[in-house]
């Protein structure tokens, strides 16, 4: 009832701005800081039609004494910000031929797309906030991007039988493949955003056939060398189709991303030590299934698992898996099909509870940004990452230092990249943002304070980064 009462008041309001504009103006919306580190800060906005774009900003709300542009026109806007102060608050508008950008709307889950507090809210575009955190303190030793969904050789994104909300968005004609698209995005923005090693959380394929998996395969060694420079974990849509399964067929997704430090050859789960920083890869559809239900480790795996972490519990560990060990402030339902197995996902936050080495869980499957910390192992935290293949499209870059680890989501950045972007926007009837893009900039960008001065970065780390 609230939401219709202000209804025609909010109609007067876009009335009265309209009117006002210049004849030239466009239409600024969908304002979102992605991106918010010790030193920069990524916004994005959409126009529809090209167009210039700029970002002023300062440290005083009557003072956007700065500016930072884009250079040249477009409908998908993308302005990065750089050289802040760490801890410092600015005050930002985002501009198109006068046009001030409205934030994405996040009523459902009473969130805030565009800052870290809530200056400027109540007024039609601004200015807006954000205060830049500090950075992780120490050395920085590395860069992790963590990615997940792929999901190559997909046609329609969101869609989902049953779900009226849920038809799908397909790309427009005319254009590549949006996996495709989106994957050497992600690889070329983890390239250039200084990760040394990229970790996919599983759903690489759309349906685990030889051949997209194989397409991954060719995207994913864009970035480097499998099983040294990136790592891949199988998730629900890699499973072996049923066919497969009755005819004895091989595993397409192990010949495609064959295990490298797991027990032995078969398994698609594993342990590697990267330079004093232990990485673990699990399998979370070890099932026979046909995608749908939670996801599920073997007692073989979960054994394995368990002494793993036991015989490392003191070293500083990172574990990598499809299914998220829970799904927590969701405006959509939540079924089991979203999660890991209950019991499985308590063993495993048990086994965390006596490893003070572990610090994060990364998963995907939920295609949403989201931080949560669980009081059973307070020092992990659990970090689902948004979607490569789809809005808000990107990855989560892992900063590690000798005194903490900074995350921080990048959507990818390219032309072709921001245009599927915006489109994939439209996914659950326009609702999709709600839930993918995070509830707040912390859901998506945050620094935690820890110890992780037993890393080592090997020749090849620090080779890249002087480079």
């Amino acid at each position: 009832m609230p939401c219709c009462l202000a209804a025609p008041h909010a109609l007067l309001r876009t009335l009265l701005h309209s009117a006002a504009r210049p004849p030239d103006a466009v239409s600024a919306v969908n304002l979102e800081l992605v991106t918010l580190t010790e030193d920069r800060a990524v916004i994005t906005w959409y126009t529809g039609a090209e167009s210039e774009g700029e970002v002023v900003y300062g440290t005083h709300p009557a003072h956007l004494n700065r500016t930072a542009s884009e250079g040249r026109d477009t409908a998908h806007h993308y302005v990065e910000l750089t050289d802040l102060e760490p801890g410092q608050t600015y005050y930002y508008q985002a501009r198109s031929r006068g046009s001030a950008a409205t934030p994405t709307p996040l009523h459902l889950v009473s969130g805030n797309a565009v800052g870290t507090s809530l200056h400027g809210f109540g007024t039609h575009a601004g200015p807006y906030s954000f205060t830049t955190p500090q950075p992780p303190p120490g050395r920085h030793l590395l860069s992790i991007a963590l990615c997940n969904d792929l999901h190559l050789g997909e046609t329609t994104a969101g869609l989902v039988t049953g779900m009226p909300l849920m038809r799908g968005i397909s790309q427009r004609l005319g254009l590549g493949p949006y996996p495709e698209i989106m994957g050497r995005a992600l690889v070329e923005e983890a390239h250039r955003r200084g990760a040394r090693h990229l970790l996919a959380a599983g759903d690489i394929s759309a349906g685990g056939a030889p051949r997209d998996l194989s397409e991954a395969r060719r995207l994913l060694d864009g970035f480097g060398t499998h099983g040294q420079d990136y790592f891949v974990v199988r998730g629900n849509h890699d499973r072996r189709g049923r066919q497969g399964l009755q005819e004895g067929r091989g595993d397409s997704f192990l010949e495609a991303f064959p295990a490298d430090g797991g027990p032995d050859g078969e398994a698609a789960y594993f342990s590697r030590d990267l330079g004093g920083l232990r990485v673990l890869g699990l399998d979370t559809y070890e099932k026979r299934g046909n995608g749908a239900g939670s996801g599920g480790l073997s007692d073989e795996q979960l054994a394995w698992f368990r002494a793993d972490v036991r015989a490392h519990k003191d070293q500083p560990t990172v574990v990598f898996g499809h299914h998220p060990l829970t799904v927590r402030n969701s405006p959509f339902p939540v079924t089991s099909g979203q999660r890991l197995n209950r019991r499985q996902a308590r063993a495993i936050l048990d086994t965390y509870a006596a490893a003070p080495g572990v610090f994060l869980h990364h998963a995907g499957h939920t295609h949403r940004n989201k931080r949560t910390v669980l009081p059973q192992a307070r020092h992990v935290t659990l970090q689902e990452v948004g979607a490569v293949k789809e809005y808000p499209g990107g990855f989560c870059l892992l900063r590690i230092h000798t005194g903490g680890y900074a995350l921080n989501y990048y959507k990818a950045s390219s032309a072709p990249a921001r245009e599927w972007s915006e489109r994939s926007r439209r996914v659950a009837a326009g609702l999709w943002p709600q839930y993918a893009l995070g509830r707040s900039v912390h859901d998506r960008n945050s620094v935690t304070i820890r110890d992780l001065s037993g890393i080592t970065p090997t020749a090849e780390t620090i080779s890249a980064a002087q480079g």
